[in-house]
């Protein structure tokens, strides 16, 4: 690691935090003993996504997200939330260790997490990924909805 001041390359870890999502780490120069803080984020290796027509392509956290707040649009949902649930999806996709995965399956992680979320967000969501035709699909997930 470079010191962002006097571009040393040794520097010694002062202290380390974890997060969620990443790891900060306060470092100090061993040449001019200034003090900056560097945050880490485990990188896994790049997914590929199967989609329904079987096109295969990169995993895309960027995309997840958009849909995300489309469903949450004009909802009382907090971004803080939604991001907290972002970081759940991309959790439990790399906890699956698989390096390809269906996106009928990022789907189903999405929805089972939007359910507890938001319910209009979810009815949203479920109508585009479970491709719903007409009023009677809406009214079906809707009954099993309130069901529960």
């Amino acid at each position: 690691m470079n010191c962002p001041s006097c571009s040393f390359k040794n520097t010694k870890v002062i202290e380390s935090r974890e997060s969620s999502d990443s790891i900060r780490r306060r470092r100090e120069c061993l040449d001019c003993y200034k003090r900056f803080t560097t945050y880490e984020k485990i990188q896994i290796s790049s997914l590929v996504v199967i989609k329904n027509d079987y096109t295969k392509e990169p995993f895309s956290l960027d995309k997840l997200e958009k849909s995300i707040k489309i469903a949450c649009t004009k909802r009382p949902v907090d971004n803080k939330d939604i991001n907290k649930l972002i970081l759940e999806v991309e959790k439990e996709v790399n906890s699956l260790n698989q390096p390809t995965i269906e996106s009928k399956k990022i789907g189903e992680i999405v929805i089972n997490k939007l359910r507890t979320l938001d319910d209009v967000a979810y009815i949203r969501f479920a109508s585009v990924y479970k491709d719903f035709k007409d009023l009677s699909n809406f009214e079906n997930e809707l009954n099993k909805l309130l069901k529960k």
